[in-house]
This record gives structure tokens, C-alpha cells and sequence, in this order.
């Protein structure tokens, strides 16, 4: 069953959708006033899915359960990764993608969007997917599970574009694990669009139009 999700649809009958992740402690709801600044109405119709993550407790956060992607033990967040939470999510994607594939959106026609936690299973779980995929938005980000990546990739998305985005002055997950992950792609040959803002652990609107272009380009 997948997860419960917000679903917003720009127009009838959509042919595209965008399946956004929130971050840790969030909750679908989080991006939702985000459609509006982000489509072009000249854009075809889009369905935007934001489910809710599971409740977990959280050991960084003194075991208190909130919605997460996968459990954080300690600031260095690429150390001690959580794999077991992390592949669950990524299988809880690969649902939420079937769902829509079933619902005739062609898995080619769905993007993957997330932030910080959200955005880690996006990228993680989208170079993982076993269909080609749309596109990959991932904000204020690092890839998880880095280390396993060549042995983990699928090559239905070795050219699926993919949007990073990163606060400069972020304290939560900084930039310089962002632009690390984003070089260790582009080094396997991804097709990746790197932006970089003057801004904490939040988005903006700078990256929200630089996005709109993006996304544009891809529905065109």
C-alpha cells in the first residue's frame, strides 16, 4: 500500500507527475504552497504527489519519533549511515512510482523531488530505479550510501537529468557534502545541473525560477 500522500493536479487528465519528498520532521504538506510559485501555466498538466514519511524515532533528536526517511545518529550525517531505513525508503519510492506508472503516467513523464532527507532518497533511490525516469530534483542534499553506488545503479538512469541545488551558508547539511556528492556523480558521466545560493537550510526564489526552467525545459 503506498504511502499516504497530498496530491495536487495543475490541469485534468495529467500526462506528467512530480512525486516531491519532505524533510525530516515535516510532512506532506511542507511543499505544497510551492505548486503555485513553481508551474507555468503553459506547462502540460502535472499531477504533484507529496506523500507523508513513516514516524520513527529519531536517535539524533534523543529518540523522539517524528516523520523521517531513515534515522540520523549524529551531526557527521554521512557517517553511520542508517542503509536499512534508507533502502526501505528508496522501496517506498519505487511504490509511490508504481502507483502513478498504474495509473498510466509513463514512468519516463514522472520526476522525483525532495528535500534534505527527502532529497537524499530521490537522488539515491533514483539512480537505483529499474525505469527510466524524468528527472531528479535534489535540494539542499548529499547521496547517500555513496560508497555503494556503482555496485547499486540502474542503467535506465544513467542519463536522467538531475537538478541539485545548496544553500552556501546551510548549517544542517553543508554545502560542501552537497557539492562532494554532486562532483561524485558528475565524475560517473550524470547529466547534473549544479546551483549553489546565498541562503541557510531552506529554499528560495532564485532556486525556485532556476528550477521552473529546468523542469520547463524537460516538459517541452
Amino acid at each position: 500500500m503506498p504511502l499516504p500522500s497530498i496530491e495536487l493536479e495543475t490541469g485534468p487528465n495529467p500526462g506528467h507527475a512530480v512525486i516531491w519528498l519532505h524533510g525530516l520532521g515535516a510532512d506532506g504538506h511542507d511543499f505544497e504552497p510551492i505548486v503555485p510559485e513553481l508551474v507555468d501555466p503553459a506547462w502540460p498538466a502535472l499531477r504533484f504527489v507529496f506523500p507523508h514519511a513513516p514516524v520513527r524515532p529519531i536517535t539524533i533528536n534523543g529518540g523522539m519519533p517524528m516523520r523521517a526517511w531513515y534515522d540520523i545518529s549524529g551531526l557527521e550525517i554521512a557517517q553511520r549511515q542508517d542503509e536499512t531505513g534508507l533502502r526501505a525508503s528508496m522501496g517506498l519510492l519505487d511504490e509511490l512510482i508504481a502507483r502513478e506508472t498504474g495509473r498510466g503516467i509513463a514512468s519516463e513523464n514522472i520526476f522525483l523531488a525532495g528535500f534534505s532527507q527527502g532529497g537524499a532518497i530521490v537522488l539515491g533511490g533514483g539512480i537505483r530505479h529499474a525505469q527510466r525516469l524524468g528527472g531528479i530534483m535534489a535540494l539542499s542534499t548529499y547521496l547517500p550510501m555513496a560508497e555503494k553506488t556503482d555496485a547499486d545503479i540502474s542503467a535506465a538512469n544513467r542519463t536522467t537529468p538531475i537538478f541539485m541545488a545548496h544553500g552556501m551558508l546551510d548549517p544542517t547539511i553543508s554545502h560542501a557534502l552537497g557539492e562532494m556528492s554532486h562532483a561524485y556523480l558528475a565524475q560517473r558521466g550524470y547529466d547534473i545541473e549544479w546551483h549553489a545560493y546565498q541562503m541557510a537550510h531552506q529554499v528560495c526564489m532564485d532556486e525556485i525560477l532556476d528550477m521552473r526552467g529546468w523542469l520547463g525545459a524537460r516538459l517541452g
